[in-house]
């Protein structure tokens, strides 16, 4: 069976409603990325941290997965699906998804912020005096700017063994994700659905590449209807669609 692989990133659960920190006025809902989302952050002021990640917790009760998830849970039907996800939403879960790989953390997990092997479920808030086991306050389970990614040498892997590839809902500007398809096999197609799509360095020149200019509600049924008509074994894009880019 052939194997996507899925790269997801704000554009897809934007449009079920949850705001991005890419908005025209550069506030991560009304927050400096630098006061709410690095580890200087929480160790400036780690009550401002929480209580945003409070709030952003709160709101995955308010929204639902749209049509650019639920587009990807039906292509499990005839391939291997993997979704790697820049979001920290369970959305994609929610949809029906079986292979979930998150880049940078989840909402609805929480950790010691000593001991990051000690990672619990969280549905509710979590305030400064909440603790793990060994006594140290529990952080948002979430990869801030500057912190490694730990997931990212799984997420590596993955590309190497697609044999699709789709980029939704991405800039492809933020690293270390955006420089995932640097380890994808030579000559696999590359389907990137993004409704103002930007080829980096690392898909420029990629010879099987079609993007799609619709947001995820749109495109991925677009590539997900024309995957499945080809087949679970699809031949290579045609010279015709090499480089294509739908309207």
């Amino acid at each position: 069976m052939k194997k996507i692989v899925v790269l997801t990133g704000a554009g897809i659960s934007a449009e079920s409603g949850i705001r991005t920190f890419r908005d025209a006025d550069g506030l991560w809902e009304h927050h400096r990325i630098e006061d709410v989302a690095t580890p200087e952050a929480w160790v400036n002021d780690p009550e401002l941290v929480l209580r945003f990640y409070n709030q952003r917790r709160a709101q995955l009760f308010e929204v639902q997965p749209n049509a650019g998830h639920q587009a990807l849970v039906s292509l499990e039907r005839d391939f291997e699906v993997h979704v790697i996800t820049q979001n920290v939403d369970d959305l994609h879960e929610r949809a029906g998804s079986s292979r979930v790989l998150h880049l940078h953390g989840e909402l609805r997990k929480v950790r010691s912020e000593r001991y990051e092997h000690l990672v619990y479920p969280c549905e509710g808030e979590i305030n400064m005096g909440d603790t793990c086991e060994r006594g140290f306050q529990l952080r948002p389970h979430i990869v801030w700017f500057g912190e490694a990614v730990p997931m990212l040498e799984a997420a590596a892997e993955l590309t190497m063994q697609a044999d699709i590839f789709l980029i939704v809902g991405t800039s492809l500007q933020v690293y270390p994700a955006a420089g995932l398809m640097r380890y994808a096999r030579p000559g696999i197609p590359f389907y990137y659905i993004d409704p103002k799509p930007q080829v980096n360095i690392e898909l420029a020149g990629k010879p099987n590449l079609t993007i799609i200019a619709e947001p995820a509600s749109l495109g991925v049924p677009m590539v997900a209807e024309k995957l499945r008509t080809s087949g679970p074994h699809p031949p290579a894009p045609s010279p015709t669609e090499r480089g294509s880019e739908y309207p």
